[in-house]
């Protein structure tokens, strides 16, 4: 089930929903908020997104992708 963004938990692997360019989707890389923006919770890259909604992140979403 999505979550508001707001109550976002630090420190937690999640699945991001956004709206870009092309509409709106499910980022299909686990992030994390970091103190000044998302990052990608594998790599530590930031990234230039700006979530709508949250879900937590299962390990097995990789591979159904």
């Amino acid at each position: 089930m999505w979550q508001a963004i707001a109550v976002t938990p630090p420190d937690f692997d999640i699945e991001v929903a956004v709206i870009d360019r092309q509409g709106e989707h499910a980022m299909v890389i686990p992030c994390r908020r970091a103190c000044d923006g998302w990052v990608d919770a594998v790599s530590r890259r930031y990234l230039d997104i700006h979530p709508t909604h949250w879900r937590p992140w299962r390990p097995q979403q990789a591979d159904e992708r």
